[in-house]
């Protein structure tokens, strides 16, 4: 069985002319508040607040503050200006549990090797020269270097490749 599913149902319909329910009652209301304080207030005390009731009659009706309606943002508004605001700060430092080190067992019973920095720049220059023996790009010397350091040499795949070519020959 086939049935219709509704579409676009985030789109209020238009029941009156071009306007949506809640437009056409906020305009209407709108006009009748204007027109109310029209009649009511002298000349100079109505022309503001017709304009300010008609500003925010057509902002209720059109207005969206992203992708919301303008009546969601003043009634947060209020809200946010009517309700209690509490702010806490807690500048306090915990204090740490700090447990007890347990002794190591002596310095002389364990040994840990330190690299100082002659030492840690050979060995970083010895991993970049079998880098670059690997990948075939070092130069000869550089070869050569690598075969005489005391790190296992590697073979490269252009090695390989003789290798093979000259078992394949005999």
């Amino acid at each position: 069985m086939q049935f219709q599913v509704p579409q676009f149902i985030e789109v209020e319909d238009k029941i009156i002319g071009p306007f949506t329910f809640k437009q056409f009652i906020f305009m209407a209301g709108g006009a009748g508040m204007a027109y109310v304080l029209w009649r009511l207030l002298p000349f100079f005390l109505a022309i503001p607040l017709v304009v300010g009731v008609v500003a925010l009659a057509a902002a209720l009706a059109f207005f969206q503050v992203n992708g919301r309606p303008f009546i969601l943002a003043l009634e947060n508004g209020f809200y946010y200006f009517l309700h209690p605001k509490l702010y806490l700060w807690n500048n306090s430092q915990k204090k740490k549990v700090v447990a007890r080190e347990v002794q190591a067992p002596k310095a002389s019973a364990v040994y840990i090797p330190k690299l100082t920095d002659s030492r840690l720049h050979e060995l970083a220059w010895s991993l970049d020269i079998k880098e670059r023996v690997a990948a075939g790009t070092a130069a000869e010397e550089e070869r050569e270097d690598s075969q005489r350091s005391n790190v296992a040499p590697m073979r490269t795949a252009q090695d390989i490749l003789a290798n093979m070519r000259g078992h394949a020959i005999q």
